[in-house]
């Protein structure tokens, strides 16, 4: 007998660890999640997949029973135990020792007030009942075993002093303290970097198949990642508008995906539309041994501090043609939107030359410095944050022209607004909503709006698609392609995710610590790199 058969025999007669049966979630009259039913067996690697808003996360927060605001029906059953019908006082028991989360943000999900070495060894001592001196050990030990270097040093570190990577390893060893027999990881790398995200996955495994050994592990990963699925995950279910729509073992699905729902997610992988700039478009924004520095204090004598300088870029030599897209890649702090901020000349202490159109930046002055401001404008990350929740979608996208074309009317400026908005793919029915009132891809929308109302020569797009759903992002994509070409735009696209770029770019800068280490043609960078920083990041998002 083989020994996947003699698994899936195994698998037959043992009761699964977590059984999800007909699981309804509602929050007074919405219905979160419809009819789930869903099971995890001892050691399983499960995925669930789906887009924002789908419920993944409500149903692993109802497994936990951390929905105070939901009404849930059905039945959710631990190792054989009705896990609803169990006092809060009981839940509090297994929470952390039986079943653990890895949260998505951990930057919200752990107390900056402590450091993480307080945070850790609580979790011991309130489950295993050792002494503090005990739990504390532990804590170091597990920091060690989630790759944390000097973890005799990082255990005293406050959450805000540790790199995102560090923060979502202490978040595991956190998880893992008390040997869980199920593990929650809800979005577990979305906000990493590539080569990060990589290495948490190889932990995750890592430590999974050492834990199944001992108790049995299962992890229920949480996600819209369909990269990270396919390397870590034994099965997959796909929701959608909180229904289970299809499930089957990872190969089966991604090989031939049954649910039009599925087929439409494994679809949208960035695709190049790339077209060729031609060799007499001119150039409109160049930057010439361009460094940035800020100030920094250093510790001096009897207390007192003395003025350093950290130099957050480097040396760099860029340059964007009309009708060109420019991506620069790199890793959190390699100085990608510090870069960037400098070349819309928003930077402070900046060393060399930047020129737009063939004038330095410096020598514009008065009106002439508004109708430059007009000709470069900037979409940001996350577009929640950077519209105003108090102004109507037409103040917003209007603003610019207010500031910027004061002579024109009321109605003229609402006729730019609405063609503008129509040019994103909204109407003019959303003039007088609110930012909240929309989901992330029309935020986005919104926002690249805003930023072509003037009638810009270029465009600063940092991370303008991190934050989004995979199938979102590649709307996004397609009608930031569709602008360029409609209006021969130069793009300054700054990504972490190399996919992304290779489907957007003309040409590619990389950059380390501040400085460019490589720059070139995308398709000639991605297929043959010459720096070892570009291979590393390459061989982390084709492994990832």
């Amino acid at each position: 007998m083989s020994a996947m058969v003699e698994n899936e025999a195994k698998q037959a007669v043992t009761p699964p660890l977590l059984e999800l049966d007909h699981l309804h979630v509602t929050f007074g009259d919405t219905v979160a999640v419809s009819d789930v039913t869903l099971a995890i067996q001892r050691g399983e690697r499960v995925a669930l997949v789906g887009e924002s808003g789908s419920g993944k996360s409500v149903t692993a927060l109802s497994i936990l029973r951390l929905l105070s605001d939901a009404q849930v029906s059905g039945s959710i059953r631990f190792d054989g135990q009705d896990l609803l019908a169990k006092s809060e006082r009981e839940m509090r028991g297994m929470r952390g020792s039986d079943i653990a989360m890895i949260f998505q943000e951990p930057m919200t999900a752990l107390n900056p007030l402590y450091t993480v070495g307080d945070q850790i060894a609580e979790t011991i001592v309130v489950h295993d009942g050792v002494t503090a001196n005990e739990a504390r050990k532990r804590a170091v030990a597990l920091l060690g075993r989630t790759g944390i270097a000097e973890p005799g040093k990082r255990v005293n570190s406050y959450p805000h002093q540790l790199s995102g990577g560090q923060r979502q390893r202490a978040m595991i060893a956190m998880a893992l303290a008390c040997r869980p027999r199920l593990l929650l990881a809800d979005e577990p790398t979305t906000a990493l970097d590539v080569t990060i995200r990589a290495q948490i996955v190889e932990l995750l495994l890592e430590l999974q198949r050492d834990e199944a050994e001992k108790r049995g592990m299962a992890v229920l990963l949480i996600t819209h990642d369909l990269n990270l699925v396919r390397h870590f995950a034994q099965r997959i279910a796909v929701m959608e508008q909180g229904v289970l729509v299809e499930s089957g073992s990872v190969e089966q699905v991604f090989e031939s995906p049954q649910h039009p729902y599925t087929q439409r997610l494994l679809a949208s992988r960035p695709q190049r539309t790339v077209v060729p700039v031609l060799p007499i478009s001119p150039v409109l924004l160049e930057a010439r041994d361009v460094s940035v520095d800020f100030k920094t204090k250093l510790p001096g004598f009897s207390g007192w501090f003395r003025s350093g300088h950290f130099r957050a870029v480097a040396d760099a030599n860029v340059s964007v043609r009309q009708g060109e897209t420019l991506g620069i890649v790199g890793e959190s702090g390699s100085g990608k939107s510090t870069l960037a901020m400098a070349l819309l000349g928003l930077q402070r202490t900046v060393h060399g030359e930047i020129e737009f159109q063939g004038r330095a930046l410096g020598s514009y002055r008065g009106a002439e410095q508004t109708a430059l401001r007009s000709n470069m404008q900037v979409v940001f990350q996350d577009p929640f944050s950077s519209l105003s929740p108090r102004q109507t979608i037409e103040r917003i996208v209007g603003e610019g022209l207010a500031l910027h074309r004061p002579q024109m009317g009321q109605e003229a400026r609402r006729d730019k607004v609405v063609s503008v908005l129509r040019e994103v793919g909204l109407d003019r029915t959303v003039l007088y909503r609110y930012p909240h009132e929309f989901s992330g891809g029309q935020r986005q929308r919104i926002a690249i709006a805003r930023a072509l109302v003037l009638e810009p020569r270029i465009l600063i797009l940092d991370e303008p698609t991190s934050a989004l759903d995979v199938s979102i992002q590649q709307q996004v994509l397609k009608l930031l392609a569709g602008l360029q070409q409609k209006y021969n735009l130069g793009f300054v696209f700054i990504s972490h995710d190399l996919a992304v770029i290779g489907a957007m770019a003309h040409r590619v800068a990389v950059m380390q610590n501040g400085s460019i280490v490589e720059s070139g043609d995308v398709e000639q960078i991605f297929a043959t790199p010459a720096h070892p920083y570009t291979r590393k990041l390459l061989k982390a998002a084709l492994d990832h």
